[in-house]
């Protein structure tokens, strides 16, 4: 397996023409009638593509795994801690996240 591939690059190809293809059908079938932008080609959107993928680093990578192994570590490690543990840690990094609030405040709203 290892010898052949070079057979996934015809796979890429077609999938890089796929997506660029679709990305012009939707881009022209919603963008000029909604915000009155202009038609793009094939290759434009193609470089659209490529373009979100360098500002935007999506699809996977190494920043997609590296956070997976960091998600499962620290579930390993919440999953092991004491209910007072767990409460020093909301305490802790309350600021910051605006999502986690002091139990006082979670019980005085509802």
């Amino acid at each position: 397996m290892k010898k052949r591939w070079y057979l996934f690059i015809p796979l890429v190809v077609v999938a890089m023409a796929g997506f660029g293809y679709v990305t012009m059908l939707l881009w022209n079938a919603l963008l000029p009638a909604i915000f009155h932008l202009p038609v793009i080609d094939f290759w434009q959107a193609v470089g659209l593509l490529v373009l979100s993928r360098l500002l935007l680093g999506g699809m996977g990578g190494h920043h997609a795994r590296h956070a997976h192994h960091w998600r499962r570590n620290f579930r390993e490690r919440w999953e092991t801690m004491t209910p007072e543990e767990r409460e020093r840690f909301h305490h802790h990094h309350a600021h910051f996240c605006r999502n986690i609030r002091e139990p006082e405040t979670r019980n005085n709203e509802q």
